[in-house]
């Protein structure tokens, strides 16, 4: 889990032309989950952390603020394609009100 210094120093883009948000760390990219429009659902299909930033939280920053700005969309729903972001629900059963079906 990452320290609240370290949270702050991320920064978390929607990258639309590539389909995928991305969090850097300074002007690092550290972590990129990749997702797919269709229609109101947004599927995330990919959830990557660069090799050498593996093991300290980053995917999870990047998936819990990816959800936060789909739900600021609203009326979208999510579909986890990725096996990270399905486990990331099952740990956050309080957010599973925006999955799809």
């Amino acid at each position: 889990m990452l320290n609240q210094d370290v949270t702050e120093e991320l920064t978390f883009t929607d990258v639309a032309d590539r389909s995928r948000y991305e969090l850097r760390r300074g002007d690092e990219l550290v972590s990129v989950l990749d997702y797919e429009r269709r229609g109101d659902t947004i599927a995330l299909t990919r959830a990557f952390t660069i090799p050498a930033h593996r093991g300290h939280g980053f995917a999870g920053v990047v998936t819990e603020r990816a959800v936060d700005a789909i739900e600021a969309l609203g009326g979208r729903r999510i579909l986890p394609v990725c096996w990270y972001v399905a486990e990331w629900f099952d740990t956050h059963p309080e957010r599973r009100a925006m999955l799809e079906g």
